[in-house]
């Protein structure tokens, strides 16, 4: 059952790029760390998610270690830009959060058509953790709840810049 809502999540995410509920509210997508959370603390958790990710710059490792190699689609939301590739991992689908073991690798495509690692993406369904519980935080940043697509979820910008924000939704740097 739960490799079954797992598949049907990273489906769903798949398909809604244009949803309402991944559109930033008011074309705004920039998501500051919260008051309590310094710039130091953010900076070495990003530093954690990069070196244990670094790995899946290549997409072979990324697949070896459990993540998708096949996805349908780039999710993308002009003007805002885009999202990427969602790779994910169903045996991280649960309603724990763990800094270095992400349960989505963000990728887009080169003109190569080789894959480029941009970011990761924390995801509880709510099969794990309801839609009216508290919700998960990661890096001093309260997950976001999408009802549509039945998660908790937060993008980490941690290869490539996004000038909306670490924690924005959508990259207006990556193309589908």
């Amino acid at each position: 059952m739960r490799a079954r809502m797992t598949a049907l999540c990273l489906a769903l995410l798949a398909a809604c790029g244009g949803s309402e509920a991944a559109r930033p509210a008011s074309g705004a997508g920039f998501h500051a760390a919260a008051p309590e959370t310094r710039v130091d603390d953010i900076d070495r958790d990003t530093a954690r998610i990069r070196a244990a990710t670094a790995a899946f710059r290549s997409l072979d490792a990324a697949v070896a270690a459990g993540y998708a190699r096949s996805v349908r689609s780039c999710i993308a939301h002009p003007p805002h830009g885009a999202m990427g590739f969602h790779h994910g991992n169903a045996g991280l689908m649960d309603d724990r959060i763990e800094l270095e073991r992400p349960e989505i690798l963000v990728y887009s495509r080169a003109s190569t058509g080789e894959y480029v690692l941009n970011g990761v993406e924390y995801i509880v369904p709510y099969t794990s953790l309801s839609r009216d519980a508290t919700p998960p935080r990661v890096m001093g940043q309260a997950l976001k709840r999408s009802d549509q697509l039945q998660l908790w979820y937060l993008h980490v910008w941690i290869y490539r810049e996004n000038p909306n924000g670490l924690f924005a939704d959508w990259n207006p740097r990556v193309e589908c």
